[in-house]
């Protein structure tokens, strides 16, 4: 399967697209600076003890105190308790792990009340990222993750990746773990280790140690609500969970990013630095790769479904429900109704997977599916969710098909959910439902270009961006409108199709790639 990474940046906001077969899969969008990402570690200080929910809040600098439950605290939380005391000592950074007796564990059944106390400094790690009125949600149980495995201090346990399968597989890496782990350090082997060398595991055990080791030697000049250990930014965590053999383009327009993707892939996978990409056209990457398009048409309340069918998909406080419909589907020959929804009911399965990726859905999903009578299609349909789901990267678990063909997915919730607006408002009207007549929109460009090559300078490359329909009205015919500008101003006009422009808007570029603005 043809896996491609596409990367976009624009004033300091990332877009992250993950191709599958030419279809979006994944869809991220993020500042270049955003704060409290999932797996940073926080110095926080104890705001507020709530004994009747054996939690506390904590200030992590964000505008809402994070929330801290006692069973999240770990059961070696005195251990790392006192290496923080220690390692805020002045003096006396750079403390050693394993001078920590981490021989005495927390009570399952404790009381928060005991253990912490307001104004106390606490290493924390964010779990959850801030989600609408909520601040981050945090552990104790710090881990450090990597491309083959993920350490976690003051443990001594190594545990492997269910998706490994393979029994002698299993032991080989157990083994080759327990030669190389650090001291007081347990490790979580992660599936991409499979048939891996034992120096390219101790190769990344050793910089998630190191990583360690520099930012809790920060602890000692370290201020409240500062960042300790930063995780690595969303398009680096994308390449070093899912970067495989079938991964074969990346493709990014910022050559600063592009040359920080070629440094971090020699890293953790040498043999596929040749499969980054600069994108250096005029034309919008996303617009160039199609990506767009996708999002318009996925993004929206009402999804379509290959072969006939549809999905609405409503949002409410407390859950995500989906609605799945046939539409206009006929039954074919020999199917009937029942093996028509069954159709459907698949078709719908799998694009019900793939929304839960692309929106990261989290939370209870409940699907109403097109109602069946048999038992066996039932269990067909739930065995077709369970296998998707297991492909997926967050933790889902699809329930079987109620009597009245209810589905619940309960899927792991861990940053906001991508929402895009898909409906626009009318460029031309701004929504009132009058405008003035579009047929002139053509003739404005064609004033407007007039205007521009008459008084402007740096005419030469011109480039206008314009929505696909306008494109199709100058470009089109034996001799298009294109032809006539350029035996009337002789030089070429370059045209480029925008779908995310409104149908009446335009955008002059000139050769050096900045918007003309016009007078």
């Amino acid at each position: 399967m043809r896996n491609e990474l596409v990367i976009s940046i624009k004033q300091d906001v990332y877009r992250i697209a993950l191709l599958k077969e030419d279809k979006l899969t994944e869809y991220h969008i993020e500042e270049k600076n955003s704060k409290f990402t999932v797996g940073d570690v926080y110095l926080g200080i104890v705001k507020k003890i709530v004994p009747g929910l054996n939690a506390a809040f904590v200030d992590v600098g964000h505008s809402k105190d994070a929330f801290l439950h006692y069973l999240d605290m770990g059961i070696k939380f005195s251990a790392l308790d006192k290496f923080l005391n220690l390692a805020l000592k002045k003096g006396k950074s750079g403390i050693d792990i394993n001078a920590i007796d981490n021989s005495l564990d927390l009570e399952k059944e404790g009381k928060i009340s005991e253990v912490l106390s307001v104004g106390q400094k606490i290493l924390v790690q964010v779990v959850k990222e801030p989600i609408s009125t909520k601040g981050p949600r945090l552990s104790c149980e710090i881990s450090l993750a990597g491309r083959y495995g993920v350490i976690v201090p003051f443990s001594n346990e190594i545990s492997i990746s269910r998706r490994l399968k393979n029994v002698a597989e299993r032991k080989r890496l157990f083994r080759l773990v327990s030669s190389i782990k650090p001291r007081n350090f347990g490790v979580i082997i992660r599936t991409v280790s499979e048939n891996k060398e034992v120096a390219e595991l101790d190769r990344d055990l050793k910089a998630l140690y190191k990583k360690w080791e520099i930012g809790t030697k920060a602890l000692e000049n370290a201020q409240p609500r500062q960042k300790i250990i930063g995780e690595i930014n969303r398009v680096s965590s994308i390449l070093r969970d899912i970067l495989n053999e079938s991964f074969d383009k990346i493709i990014v327009d910022d050559f600063q990013i592009y040359n920080e993707i070629k440094e971090y892939i020699s890293r953790i996978a040498p043999e596929k630095g040749k499969i980054v990409k600069l994108y250096k056209g005029t034309t919008k990457l996303f617009e160039k790769c199609r990506i767009e398009k996708q999002i318009k048409s996925l993004f929206g309340q009402v999804v379509s479904l290959e072969g006939g069918g549809y999905l609405v998909i409503e949002h409410t406080e407390a859950m995500h429900v989906v609605d799945v419909n046939s539409g206009n589907r006929s039954y074919s020959p020999g199917e009937g109704q029942e093996g028509t929804a069954l159709a459907v009911n698949i078709a719908a399965a799998k694009e019900i997977a793939r929304q839960l990726r692309l929106r990261d859905m989290g939370g209870i999903i409940v699907v109403d599916f097109i109602d069946m009578k048999k038992l066996e299609n039932k269990q067909k349909v739930h065995d077709e969710m369970k296998m998707l789901l297991a492909q997926d990267r967050s933790k889902a678990r699809a329930y079987k098909l109620s009597k009245s063909g209810l589905m619940e997915i309960t899927r792991q919730r861990v940053r906001p959910e991508t929402n895009i607006i898909t409906k626009e408002q009318c460029p031309s009207c701004g929504g009132t439902g009058q405008i003035d007549a579009s047929i002139l929109i053509a003739d404005d460009i064609d004033k407007t270009l007039h205007h521009i090559i008459m008084h402007k300078s740096n005419t030469r490359n011109l480039t206008i961006f314009l929505h696909p329909y306008l494109y199709a009205y100058f470009t089109k015919g034996l001799i298009s409108k294109r032809t006539i500008w350029f035996f009337k101003y002789k030089h070429w006009i370059n045209l480029e199709q925008d779908s995310s422009l409104g149908i009446t808007d335009y955008r002059f570029i000139n050769g050096q790639g900045e918007e003309i603005e016009i007078d």
